[in-house]
């Protein structure tokens, strides 16, 4: 009775993702939104709450979550994102020091602590890959000059979550500083030692992971992630930044191999995720953090704009597509909302999950809109200014000689 309760509530969730999918591309929506609105319908509080899927559910989340990173790792080689990291530096730090720092100072206003401040740097701070991926194909725009722009920042943010999420996962457990610092260390240590082999040998492993049959294929690739985000997870490192070192080590026709494969995987995953989350938020809670989260999401949607503005400006780009490049970085999604899930686990403060999520639902809407309309608006303001006068030669002086020959 039991498993057949399980099939027909898991069975309802998946069809209900699938109609919510059809109707946000019926529209040209990200469909991030409506799984998070699902989950919060069917979660604690909502309007028919699931038991007997609960747990499997929460599997499905965990899955996604790796998912998402070992499809980001794939669209990058080792040598692309050290080659990244050495030219666009500067920008990653501008775009942490604007995106951050609005997060942690909200989280400190509210009086939730030291620990919720770092919690909420990193949800305001990293925006969407998924997301802002998504809008560059509908708008046209893979081509773009500014497009290598956006994608090295997202790089930038992926890189440094590789450090971040160890400390998160670290101040959220309670450890100390001596436990913090070697958690730290070993994530270093795993996260350095990965990306060497990637450079030296990543050839070998993509040969040694290659097969001809989708099939074999499929089986390597996805057993090898979940072993190396388990043994990372074990190591108190995020199984997350596991599966996305395990997506930079592959390279070449396997990871496009890979990367056709696991796709629809990704997607049906990456979807339990989100409504995993919003299972575990209550409706309730959202109305009292509605007005923080609206006033962080268009503080920190202006600082997105901002970074991009600044970071294709240095990459020689031209003004409209310095505007297009911030306006496309306005998202968040998948990775705000997966650190938030460490904190809300973990229990550190009740009202962040919900804060997270609806500040996630407003820019998740937002960001394809300012991806748009960015660049419109801002060339119509500049252009209703007045030109600046510029001082012309100077006028003759006028003298009585000049006035009797003119008049003449």
């Amino acid at each position: 009775m039991h498993s057949a309760v399980l099939l027909i509530e898991f069975g309802s969730i998946i069809l209900g993702l699938g109609l919510l999918g059809r109707f946000a591309a019926r529209f040209r929506l990200s469909p991030i939104p409506l799984y998070l609105l699902a989950g919060l319908a069917f979660g604690e509080g909502g309007l028919l709450p699931l038991g007997a899927s609960e747990e499997f559910v929460s599997i499905g989340a965990e899955i996604g979550v790796i998912l998402l990173l070992l499809m980001l790792g794939l669209e990058y080689s080792a040598g692309d994102l050290v080659t990244n990291l050495k030219a666009h530096y500067p920008s990653g730090l501008v775009d942490g020091a604007l995106n951050a720092l609005p997060g942690a100072a909200a989280a400190l206003l509210l009086g939730w602590g030291p620990v919720a401040a770092v919690v909420l740097a990193g949800v305001t701070w990293i925006s969407s890959s998924g997301v802002i991926a998504k809008v560059l194909g509908d708008l046209g725009r893979v081509g773009n000059r500014e497009t290598p722009v956006i994608l090295s920042v997202l790089v930038l943010e992926d890189l440094a979550m590789a450090v971040y999420l160890p400390i998160v996962t670290a101040l959220v457990a309670g450890a100390g500083l001596l436990a913090g610092s070697l958690t730290l260390a070993i994530a270093l240590g795993a996260a350095g030692l990965v990306l060497f082999v990637a450079v030296r040998y990543g050839r070998l492993i993509s040969r040694f992971v290659s097969s001809d049959d989708p099939e074999k294929l499929l089986l390597v690739v996805l057993g090898l992630t979940i072993l190396v985000a388990g043994v990372a997870q074990q190591l108190q490192v995020s199984a997350a930044v596991g599966a996305f070192l395990v997506g930079i080590a592959l390279s070449g026709e396997v990871a496009e191999g890979a990367h056709t494969l696991l796709s629809p995987l990704r997607d049906l995953f990456a979807a339990v995720f989100f409504v995993f989350f919003g299972l575990h938020t209550d409706p309730a809670s959202i109305p009292p953090v509605l007005l923080p989260a609206l006033a962080l999401a268009v503080v920190t949607a202006a600082t997105k704009i901002a970074t991009g503005y600044w970071a294709a400006r240095r990459a020689g780009i031209s003004p409209k597509g310095r505007w297009r490049t911030g306006g496309a970085l306005v998202a968040r999604g998948e990775f705000s909302i997966v650190i938030a899930g460490l904190a809300v686990s973990a229990g550190i403060e009740p009202s962040l999950g919900p804060l997270a999520t609806a500040y996630v639902l407003i820019l998740v809407i937002l960001g394809p809109l300012t991806a748009r309309y960015t660049e419109p608006l801002a060339t119509r303001l500049s252009a209703r200014r007045p030109p600046r006068e510029t001082p012309g030669p100077p006028s003759p002086r006028v003298t009585e000689a000049t006035v009797g020959r003119d008049g003449a």
